[in-house]
């Protein structure tokens, strides 16, 4: 790990990291895949949806509104009499109550961003629908804590290079925070900058990496994000 006494800047990823998120994605597409078990096998439904969402990240981007969109193309895709207005309709819902979910945040990441906020930098940085995104930011009350606050269309290495520009931080100065070692902590290191992974029980299929060891050198791995003030000088 590099110095972590140059750090001036902490980005937070916010799904899965300060909260809840892929659990409910997973919960919905199984009411989804049930919802059409009589035309399709549950487990085939939930590939040709994942296939249509790839195919259709570089035109919706991320967040639930991509993925509803997604649920209906797949349906209409099925090409059977059996999907009825009335069974896209309830798709649509799915989507609906998606984006309608109350926010469970973490315990205790309100008292983590108190005690960083007095000597750091605090930033979001994730993917997702703009509006959804900064309703969830909103309903928390965490709005407060950040000095700036990124709804990514990616996070590949240009993306976050972007960001560091975009701030006037040099990479050694950074550290992101995040579940995802595809998106939050591989492109981080590749850059130069620094990383806290913080694995959640789901992961969606897309933020799988690759089976390529990390220099485990370049990043931390902890727990639970009460763990991250262990390792962050205060």
């Amino acid at each position: 790990m590099g110095d972590l006494s140059l750090i001036k800047c902490i980005a937070f990823d916010a799904d899965d990291t300060l909260w809840v998120n892929e659990t409910y994605f997973l919960e919905t597409e199984q009411a989804y895949c049930e919802l059409f078990k009589d035309i399709i096998p549950e487990k085939e439904m939930s590939e040709k949806l994942f296939a249509t969402e790839m195919r259709n990240l570089s035109i919706y981007g991320f967040g639930v509104k991509s993925f509803t969109l997604s649920m209906i193309e797949t349906a209409l895709n099925l090409n059977h009499p059996s999907v009825t207005k009335e069974r896209i309709s309830k798709a649509l819902k799915l989507g609906q109550d998606l984006l309608k979910q109350p926010v469970e945040v973490f315990p205790e990441v309100n008292q983590i961003l108190v005690q960083l906020k007095n000597k750091y930098r605090l930033i979001v940085a994730t993917k997702g629908d703009l509006h959804h995104q900064e309703r969830k930011l909103k309903d928390t009350g965490m709005e407060a804590f950040f000095h700036h606050i990124e709804i990514m269309s990616d996070k590949k290495e240009k993306n976050y290079l972007n960001l560091l520009n975009h701030l006037d931080i040099k990479p050694q100065q950074f550290l992101m925070i995040g579940n995802s070692l595809k998106s939050d902590i591989e492109p981080v290191i590749n850059i130069g900058a620094q990383a806290i992974h913080i694995p959640f029980h789901h992961t969606w299929e897309f933020e799988k990496a690759s089976q390529q060891p990390l220099n485990q050198k370049n990043y931390f791995q902890v727990e639970k994000i009460t763990d991250i003030m262990t390792i962050i000088p205060i």
